[in-house]
């Protein structure tokens, strides 16, 4: 079985749906109680549910592209091949962090993606996947969701053009 037949194994048995930043999901939690507006910060429209979760997988040359959340997201890595986390803070400061299974190959099981920062992220390895595991709070909303857009980043952002290039929309 080839990689990318585990990685379909897994959209199906696990219920993914494609994800319009790229890779697939399905929510796995919503908690049940919420957060009133007046008790958020101003970036939110409205009242937010306390926490989300995601399973949430990307294939080798469909990586998530650049978009932004306006809460905290924790990464968790399940299965497949190491995966790179690109984020760029309103500042313009450039990171990247990888995620995998090998500590000594200075992978990470979880990475935290601040709120407002742009990231992408995209699997290490050709003809591979990675399974990982998203968790927001306050809790994902599509409303706090914003696709980067290629040209008005790479204005923004004219010192990571090239990264830009390759994982925006």
């Amino acid at each position: 079985m080839s990689p990318n037949q585990n990685a379909n194994y897994w959209i199906a048995k696990l219920g993914l749906k494609p994800h319009p930043e790229g890779g697939y999901f399905k929510e796995t939690y919503r908690s049940k109680e919420g957060i009133s507006r007046q008790c958020l910060p101003e970036r939110y429209s409205g009242e937010r549910v306390f926490c989300t979760g995601i399973y949430f997988l990307i294939k080798s040359g469909e990586p998530s592209c650049f978009h932004r959340i306006k809460s905290d997201e924790i990464w968790h890595f399940y299965h497949g091949s190491p995966l790179v986390i690109h984020q760029i803070a309103s500042n313009g400061e450039y990171s990247s962090i990888k995620m995998g299974s090998n500590p000594v190959e200075r992978e990470n099981f979880q990475v935290v993606v601040p709120f407002n920062h742009w990231f992408s992220a995209e699997v290490s390895h050709m003809g591979c996947f990675s399974l990982i595991g998203c968790t927001v709070s306050p809790g994902f909303d599509f409303m706090d969701f914003e696709m980067g857009d290629k040209k008005r980043l790479s204005h923004q952002f004219p010192r990571h053009e090239e990264i830009i290039a390759r994982l925006a929309k």
